[in-house]
């Protein structure tokens, strides 16, 4: 793994991706009211984005044979990941979905212990539970229930949560496998489980114009293109528990986002838990930063 030029990238490219994801919901859901629904949604964007990826998916065919089965894991753990998260969000409720998909950090901080050796110490615990703490704040909702899954949308979000965690462990195990294989690989592995997924349910293709299909490949090619190589790129060059921590700013993108997409007002406990939130991210990467400079 070749060390990152400057310290700070990572943090960067991890905020973007976090702001990247925490507004998608938005296109999605246009998306889904043209018609094009979850299962043909994720297929066709992330099937715009694969055909950028089939280049470096053949370049780096030696990586494959070098490290065919981590990146076969990351594959079908990216693929779920994404296909179980844009079902999610488009038949549950934004906050519930984002609950559920970022009890991600906790199973981060426990596969990159098991599988990766990356003991997160003392501070790396309390910068966690300070993370955890901001979330819980900020989209604890009475009426939501406890964030345990109780229909189809809150498993799709919860396993989502989980496959992400799982995949990005996988990002860092691939010590010889650089950005295009990860990248292509991610791709591919969306394809796939929409696809088999598809073809297990009989879902019927959508009748819809040209136009929404080309919304959903410019989604593709602008927006996944973007958030997977930057996701990719900043686990690569970061502890998981750290990157997961950071990643927590989606939470705060995607509440204020969906508070002002649909009229509703900024209470005081999303700002009290998205500056706890705030505040993790940064010990997180000011703590990364101290290590490598």
């Amino acid at each position: 793994m070749k060390p990152c030029s400057h310290p700070l990238l990572p943090v960067f490219s991890l905020l973007l991706t976090a702001t990247l994801w925490g507004l998608v919901w938005y296109p999605l859901r246009l998306l889904e009211a043209q018609g094009l629904q979850g299962l043909w949604l994720s297929l066709s964007s992330y099937g715009a984005a694969f055909l950028i990826g089939l280049p470096w998916l053949w370049q780096s065919r030696g990586e494959w044979v070098r490290e065919g089965p981590v990146l076969a894991l990351m594959t079908l753990a990216v693929g779920w990941c994404n296909v179980a998260f844009v079902i999610a969000i488009l038949d549950g409720t934004v906050v519930r979905v984002l609950l559920l998909f970022y009890l991600s950090p906790l199973w981060a901080l426990m596969l990159g212990w098991l599988i990766l050796g990356e003991r997160p110490g003392t501070s790396g615990f309390l910068v966690f539970v300070l993370a955890i703490s901001g979330a819980v704040i900020m989209l604890w909702n009475p009426q939501l229930g406890l964030p345990w899954p109780r229909d189809e949308a809150d498993w799709m979000a919860a396993s989502s949560g989980l496959a992400f965690a799982f995949a990005n462990v996988m990002v860092r195990k691939l010590k010889h496998a650089g950005m295009p294989a990860k990248a292509s690989a991610s791709w591919l592995g969306v394809v796939l489980v929409a696809a088999v997924w598809i073809l297990v349910v009989h879902e019927p293709m959508p009748v819809v114009e040209g136009s929404v299909w080309l919304g959903a490949a410019m989604l593709g090619w602008f927006g996944f293109v973007i958030m997977t190589v930057t996701v990719i790129y900043g686990v690569t060059h970061m502890p998981v528990h750290r990157s997961a921590v950071i990643l927590l700013f989606e939470l705060v993108i995607g509440a204020v986002s969906s508070i002002l997409l649909t009229d509703e007002q900024v209470m005081m406990q999303e700002w009290a838990g998205g500056a706890l939130i705030l505040a993790a991210a940064w010990f997180a990467a000011h703590e990364h930063i101290g290590e490598t400079s």
